[in-house]
């Protein structure tokens, strides 16, 4: 008889004739209680709050049909959609791989794993990209868009075509594998490392992931550094434009209609600079964002693809991978709530839901409070702002 063991990761004790383990007790956990306690904890936290956040956002964008009225709204709700998902399916398999110990059936279960890894990490940098292109389109070219709307719609059905399709390339290299039996030492990266099959047949899911990662990174270093160009070219347009405007006058006469111009045209290139100030604050935050997410586990992809997987480097990942599904929790927060509509859509359903509870039955001579937070009142710094929204919608558009 020959025993079979994997250290650290857990082992199956098998016969020579390849039996199935007499008892539960030639099982053991493949990761400490430590590792298992502090994953899990930290990938519910990623589930609760990134399935709350972004379904809280697609309510609101389908509740009000004004909302998804452009082609950066559409791809905007297209990314909260993929995060739902995400939520919904790769962060449940993920717990399960982190607290199942290695058995019969788990075979069958990495594999899944791996194409929900596979999914995920695909389809989020390719709608990133898709994002970072329609901000490029509407600040660089606003009067004579590219991505319209029939263009948009169909490069999201090809984006989830592409999404659906990679999600069974791990299927497929099992099932074109030859080396060993199949569903037998090839699962990849859920077992201890010395069990895993090195080929590069059955790597090239982790291959196709790292260079759409730095295709994506690229592309967003290009497009956000040329938002921001147009956007100083604009604003040193509009100062030599005042400027010129404004000589004649002061050359003619010192007058009081010449100073509030002037004044005006102030107060313009300081919003101005502001607005570039908060485009570059923002463009920074995703793009850090994007790569704190995500860098870490493409770099362990490729370190797996270089060196062969090994029991450090798969505990490594898992945690990596928890780091990059905090991606469904930050996307909401960047792409969505930078939105003023979504904005005042949240704080409309929240004030009639205050309202909805504060509200009581008049009664013959009761007294009626009113709520000056509850009601819809308007100070005078939130109509001049509305009053030059109109403007600047191109560049209000972008965060």
């Amino acid at each position: 008889m020959r025993a079979e063991s994997l250290e650290g990761m857990g082992v199956l004790q098998e016969h020579e004739g390849g039996g199935l383990p007499s008892s539960p007790a030639s099982w053991y956990t493949p990761y400490s209680l430590g590792f298992q306690v502090s994953l899990t904890s930290f990938l519910m936290l990623e589930l609760v709050l990134g399935f709350s956040s972004n379904l809280t956002v697609l309510v609101l964008y389908f509740s009000q049909s004004n909302l998804v009225d452009s082609v950066s709204n559409m791809v905007t709700v297209n990314l909260h959609v993929l995060d739902v998902a995400v939520c919904v399916l790769c962060l449940p398999i993920t717990l399960v791989i982190v607290l199942l110990p290695p058995g019969p059936n788990l075979a069958l279960l990495c594999c899944f794993h791996e194409a929900c890894v596979t999914f995920a990490s695909i389809s989020t940098a390719i709608n990133i990209l898709v994002i970072s292109l329609d901000r490029y389109d509407i600040s660089v070219r606003p009067a004579n868009r590219l991505l319209t709307t029939h263009r948009a719609t169909l490069l999201l059905a090809a984006v989830w075509v592409t999404s659906v399709a990679v999600f069974f390339i791990p299927f497929l290299e099992v099932q074109c594998s030859t080396v060993v039996p199949a569903w037998r030492n090839q699962t990849l990266l859920c077992v201890g490392g010395q069990d895993y099959h090195t080929g590069l047949g059955m790597h090239f899911h982790l291959i196709l992931q790292v260079p759409i990662f730095f295709t994506t990174v690229a592309v967003m270093l290009f497009t956000y550094s040329r938002i921001l160009r147009a956007l100083n070219i604009r604003i040193g347009s509009h100062m030599k434009k005042g400027a010129v405007t404004a000589m004649p006058t002061t050359s003619v006469q010192a007058s009081v209609s010449a100073i509030i111009a002037l004044r005006r045209a102030v107060r313009r290139h300081r919003d101005r600079r502001e607005r570039q100030r908060r485009v570059f604050k923002m463009s920074l935050i995703i793009i850090t964002t994007f790569l704190g997410c995500w860098a870490p586990l493409s770099v362990t992809n490729m370190l797996i693809l270089g060196i062969g997987p090994s029991e450090a480097l798969v505990s490594l990942r898992l945690w990596f991978l928890a780091l990059a599904y905090g991606t469904t929790v930050s996307h909401p927060l960047l792409y969505a709530f930078t939105r003023q509509k979504l904005r005042r859509a949240l704080r409309a359903k929240v004030k009639k839901r205050v309202v909805s509870l504060l509200q009581v039955d008049p009664s013959p001579g009761g007294t009626i409070i009113h709520n000056s937070w509850v009601e819809n009142r308007k100070s005078s710094r939130q109509v001049r702002l509305e009053a030059s929204k109109g403007t600047d919608r191109c560049l209000a558009e972008v965060l």
